[in-house]
C-alpha cells in the first residue's frame, strides 16, 4: 500500500494511492483523523491502514504530491558507507571517509523540510562548489521504539521511500564530519510516498538506481547493505528511542560523484535533473536550481 502527501487547492492532506497510481483516496474519508503524515503515523499505532470497497478517490491530476514524510521528526538518521562498493571509492576520493572499520557509522541529517518530487533543489553555490546526489532506501518508523531486538523491527517499521542525501562535498570533507555539508535547505528530497512495510518486510532486496539527465550513475540492490534494518533498528533503539515518524535513511551504494576519478568528477549545476528509483517504490526526480 502506497501512503503519500499531497496539497488539494493549497490545503495539505494524506492519502491512500490506487494500486494503478490513478487516484488518491484521503485518509479522512476512511475515518481517519489526521491532517499530516506524522499525524497518521502516530494515529494508526503501528497498525497498516484500512481501506473499504466504498471509498471514494480523487484523480491524481488534482492533486499535487508533497514530500512523503514533509517533517521529519528530529534530524534524519543517517547510515554511513552502509555498500561496501560506495565505502571503497569514498576512502579512496578522501581519507576523511577512511572511519574505523567493523561497527555501523552513524550521522544525522537536518531536515527543515523535505523537497517535494518534481520541486528544485536549492545547490547553494554560494557556498558549495562540490554538489552530489546519493539515491537512499529510507526506513519511516511505525510506533515508538526502544530496546528492540532484530527479529521483532518488523512491527516498529511503518513503511519504506526514497531519500536522495544531496551532498555538498566541500562542506563535508572540510569539516571532518558530515552534518553540514549534509544539511543545507532543500538536501533531502523524499518521496514519491511510502510504501507500507508489508509490502517488504524487515530485509527488502530491491533495485536501486540514480540517474543524472538520463545517464545511469548508481545501480545495485539493497540486499548489499553491510548492516540491514533489524540490526539498525536493534541498536540504534538500545540507547535512545525511536519515535513514529522517524525517517533512517540507509546508506548509498557506489557511484556517487566523490567517488569518480578527479578527472571525470563533474559536480552537479543548475539545471541538472537527478532521479533516484528503487524497484517497487517508485522514482523520485528533481532538478537543481
Amino acid at each position: 500500500m502506497k501512503v503519500a502527501t499531497y496539497f488539494l487547492n493549497g490545503v495539505s492532506a494524506v492519502g491512500i494511492v490506487s494500486e494503478d497510481g490513478q487516484s488518491i483516496i484521503p485518509v479522512k474519508t476512511l475515518g481517519y483523523k489526521s491532517d499530516s503524515m506524522n499525524e497518521f503515523i502516530e494515529e494508526l499505532g503501528g497498525s497498516i491502514p484500512a481501506v473499504n470497497g466504498s471509498a471514494e478517490a480523487l484523480p491524481m491530476s488534482e492533486v499535487i504530491l508533497d514530500a512523503a514524510i514533509p517533517e521529519p521528526k528530529q534530524d534524519v538518521i543517517c547510515l554511513g558507507l552502509n555498500y561496501r562498493d560506495h565505502a571503497e571509492e569514498a576512502t579512496k576520493a578522501d581519507k576523511v571517509f577512511d572511519v574505523q572499520k567493523g561497527d555501523a557509522v552513524y550521522f544525522a541529517k537536518r531536515v527543515a523540510r523535505a523537497v517535494a518530487p518534481d520541486k528544485p533543489i536549492d545547490g547553494h553555490f554560494d557556498i558549495c562548489d562540490s554538489l552530489d546526489y546519493e539515491v537512499e532506501l529510507a526506513v519511516v518508523i511505525g510506533k515508538d521504539a526502544r530496546n528492540v531486538k532484530a527479529e521483532d523491527a518488523l512491527e516498529y517499521i511503518f513503511g519504506y521511500t526514497i531519500l536522495n542525501d544531496v551532498s555538498a562535498r566541500n562542506l563535508q570533507t572540510r569539516h571532518k564530519q558530515w552534518y553540514f555539508g549534509k544539511s543545507l535547505d532543500d538536501f533531502t528530497p523524499i518521496g514519491p510516498w511510502i510504501v507500507t512495510a508489508d509490502e517488504f518486510g524487515a530485509y527488502p532486496e530491491l533495485d536501486i538506481r540514480c540517474y543524472v539527465n538520463g545517464e545511469k550513475r548508481q545501480d545495485s540492490n539493497t540486499r548489499m547493505m553491510i548492516f540491514d534494518i533489524p540490526y539498525v533498528i536493534e541498536e540504534l533503539s538500545a540507547g535512545m528511542t525511536l519515535k513514529a515518524g522517524t525517517v533512517i535513511a540507509t546508506g548509498t551504494p557506489s557511484g556517487v560523484i566523490l567517488g569518480m576519478d578527479k578527472d571525470k568528477q563533474i559536480y552537479l549545476k543548475s539545471g541538472d535533473v537527478i532521479r533516484c528509483e528503487i524497484d517497487g517504490i517508485g522514482a523520485l526526480e528533481n532538478p537543481v536550481a
